[in-house]
């Protein structure tokens, strides 16, 4: 299934996205797309039978688009694990998978605004598949066990700043957490659609240039290991996410001088059968 949440900000009502490409609202069946319904299996399989029935109600295709889920509780971000990526920045591949944290704050709808944060020089661009959980994750032993937690994928766009990230001192947190720096969606896209996460394209271009070209298949550590992974050192519960990675192509990989984003900006990006995101950039 592709559910998605439509709507104004703050307002947004859940809807799935049928096999004909018509948005059909869910409300009547669920109170929202978030940890809840994901790890209820007798509420997803009432909204399958809906599905299926083709009875839901359409809705206006032109409503906002917003997150695809609701009341995250923590976005957790896995640094440089593309071999390609690794090569761009001179960086060697780590031996176990770097780990920071996004506020949820930070997560906007996929074509909502992004902003330049005021005193910004390096803001830079990351599209990234974001893994979304289903059931609380402890201690996992496997990477199978690490997939069968997962309940979907969405495309992420992993905004950064990389002086705030790099140059400022302590954690890469300031470079992450900027406002709006996690756009997030169109849909979540229910792993059942998505047999194998490692055979996915990823792409990106900023002004209709191309920018990120890459696969999943590049991943130094790939989707059911970092679930096992980040397992052992906090819980994962249903509606948190997970944001695997960037391909090579970023602006800080780039010669000088490097082409980081500016407001007036436009970036769209996509992962293969997950949907596509456009942002238009703007000043804090």
């Amino acid at each position: 299934m592709k559910l998605l949440r439509v709507g104004t900000a703050g307002a947004e009502r859940p809807a799935l996205l049928d096999a004909g490409g018509t948005l059909r609202d869910l409300s009547a069946l669920v109170d929202d797309i978030d940890g809840a319904l994901l790890a209820d299996e007798a509420a997803l399989a009432r909204v399958r039978a809906a599905a299926g029935s083709g009875e839901l109600p359409a809705l206006d295709a032109g409503l906002r688009v917003g997150p695809p889920l609701g009341r995250i509780g923590k976005i957790v971000c896995i640094g440089l694990n593309y071999h390609d990526h690794a090569r761009e920045t001179g960086a060697e591949p780590p031996a176990e998978p770097v780990v920071f944290l996004k506020a949820p704050d930070t997560v906007v709808g996929p074509d909502d605004t992004v902003l330049v944060p005021r005193g910004s020089a390096k803001t830079d661009w990351e599209v990234e598949l974001a893994v979304v959980i289903g059931r609380t994750a402890r201690h996992l032993e496997s990477a199978e066990e690490g997939l069968a937690h997962v309940a979907g994928y969405a495309v992420a766009h992993d905004v950064s700043e990389r002086e705030f990230q790099m140059e400022r001192g302590g954690t890469w947190d300031k470079g992450k957490n900027c406002e709006t720096f996690n756009p997030l969606g169109p849909w979540l896209v229910t792993a059942d659609e998505v047999p194998d996460p490692q055979r996915l394209a990823l792409r990106l271009w900023v002004n209709g240039e191309l920018k990120q070209d890459g696969t999943t298949a590049e991943q130094i550590f790939p989707v059911g290991e970092v679930v096992r992974y980040v397992s052992r050192f906090m819980t994962l519960y249903p509606g948190d996410v997970i944001n695997t990675g960037t391909p090579a192509g970023v602006a800080m990989g780039r010669p000088e001088p490097k082409p980081y984003l500016r407001a007036g900006d436009v970036v769209e990006l996509e992962v293969e059968g997950l949907g596509r995101q456009r942002q238009v950039l703007k000043d804090a």
